[in-house]
């Protein structure tokens, strides 16, 4: 079966975004179950990210619990 690629492009732009949405999900969806199908690009690890470790050298986030009992309480006061 042959789809012509243009109307389902069409009919896909008709769509509401979240709609868009669960289309390209459902999609991917399929594709797992086709061996050696790829629809998205492999994204970096999370550990290679910029923002990995900017606060590393914060002496008060050293016991991130703690950090975060200490803001809750001081919220609780109020």
């Amino acid at each position: 079966m042959t789809i012509d690629l243009d109307s389902v492009q069409r009919a896909l732009a008709a769509l509401p975004p979240e709609k868009q949405a669960e289309v390209l999900d459902f999609i991917e969806f399929l594709a797992q179950r086709q061996p050696g199908v790829a629809i998205r690009e492999k994204r970096p690890a999370l550990r290679d990210e910029a923002f990995v470790g900017m606060w590393a050298d914060r002496e008060d986030m050293r016991d991130s619990s703690a950090w975060v009992r200490q803001l809750r309480e001081k919220e609780w006061e109020r």
